[in-house]
């Protein structure tokens, strides 16, 4: 993909220097750069900033989206799904609001997913991620329920995580009543969802419930400290920088021993063994970044199947914005194969698969980095990045 002009300028005085230097994955993409200066045009404001009712209204990466196709003269790219209504699910303490994404109603028995937004415990909500519902529904051909959960500060620890696992209750009893299959549900999740996610198939295995068959993490929200890598290096990363990312978890789990416990420290303190196969979409540019390359080695020693990529000039909340970005379009596909052969609804042609050993982290050409605990699976080979 084109890449932004990497500059470093000195100011002398006299005048400013500028020299041209390198581009790293690092630097977001044109395609990145330009939807993050899209939605600072349109007002947003780091989270940090914000009151929860502040942040909840302020635009999102979609509208920058939105606002860049309208520019551009470009009609409104949303994709198709045949049927969309707005539904209740059972939360922990009472009915929550959520979106169906469905297969026309004459289509077979469909595997089903279940998603969870992000916007950090605070804020985010099924219009906002509406792109990547309707992405992860057109390219899996399954169901899709997303769950629009209560939220921090009104919401403490663990309100939020146990809305999540009444929501996965809910769908065992009605995935049939909704066309689909009780022993092919996968959990989904961006961000804070990508923690709920994780936390809700760990509840399913300690509860006894039927078990997700597949877990889609998109940069989680995996641990608690604000000192890794990614931090320190992503401090003032956007759309999301390290502030934010505290900020957000300040108000949902203010207490230290809410930090510490394992439904929000999971690379810390959970126990993953017996979790099934795990697929994560990790963004280079991005705070949460360690914590997920964490996660990945964390489930590999658990012995839980497991493949992360880490996509290259791409920051937090990329995910969704396949209308304008190839890396996004390259991270849907790569989850949607990972979905499909957990479902086994993979049509592809099979691709023989290596002697199964554990491979490190590789960056290829691209930039692009695999992150494997199992060999190495078709997604490998079709999900490639460009620039």
């Amino acid at each position: 993909m084109k890449r932004l002009a990497a500059l470093v300028c000195v100011a002398t005085t006299a005048v400013t220097a500028c020299v041209q230097r390198p581009i790293t994955p690092d630097d977001p993409t044109l395609e990145m750069a330009t939807v993050l200066s899209a939605h600072k045009a349109l007002g947003a404001r780091p989270a940090e900033e914000l009151s929860p009712q502040e942040a909840r209204s302020q635009p999102s990466i979609d509208d920058a989206v939105w606002f860049l196709e309208h520019q551009r003269g470009l009609p409104r790219t949303r994709i198709a799904v045949p049927r969309v209504w707005n539904i209740a699910v059972s939360g922990a303490d009472g009915p929550l609001s959520a979106r169906l994404y469905a297969p026309p109603e004459n289509a077979p028995d469909a595997p089903t997913i279940l998603y969870f937004h992000g916007g950090g415990w605070i804020a985010g909500d099924v219009d906002a991620y509406d792109a990547t519902a309707r992405a992860l529904a057109d390219k899996t051909g399954a169901i899709l329920v997303s769950v629009q959960f209560r939220q921090a500060p009104e919401a403490k620890f663990p309100a939020i995580h146990d809305d999540a696992v009444a929501a996965y209750e809910w769908l065992l009893e009605h995935a049939i009543e909704l066309g689909g299959l009780k022993d092919k549900i996968a959990l989904a999740g961006e961000s804070a969802g990508a923690n709920l996610a994780i936390d809700t198939a760990i509840a399913a295995r300690d509860q006894g419930l039927t078990p997700p068959v597949h877990i889609l993490a998109i940069y989680p929200m995996a641990g608690t400290s604000d000192d890794t890598p990614s931090m320190v290096q992503h401090a003032f990363a956007e759309p999301m920088g390290r502030a934010a990312a505290r900020h957000s978890l300040d108000a949902y789990a203010p207490s230290d021993a809410d930090r510490a416990n394992p439904r929000l420290d999971i690379v810390g303190k959970a126990d993953l063994k017996g979790l099934p196969p795990v697929s994560l979409v990790l963004a280079r540019i991005d705070p949460l970044r360690s914590e997920g390359e964490a996660l990945v080695e964390k489930l590999r020693e658990a012995g839980v199947p497991v493949e992360g990529r880490v996509y290259p000039g791409m920051t937090h909340d990329f995910f969704g914005t396949s209308a304008l970005i190839p890396e996004a379009r390259a991270a849907q596909d790569f989850a949607a194969i990972r979905l499909g052969e957990a479902f086994g609804t993979l049509i592809a042609p099979p691709v023989p698969k290596p002697d199964g050993s554990a491979q490190p982290p590789a960056e290829n050409a691209s930039g692009l980095v695999t992150l494997t605990g199992a060999p190495a699976s078709q997604a490998s080979r079709l999900a490639t990045v460009s620039r």
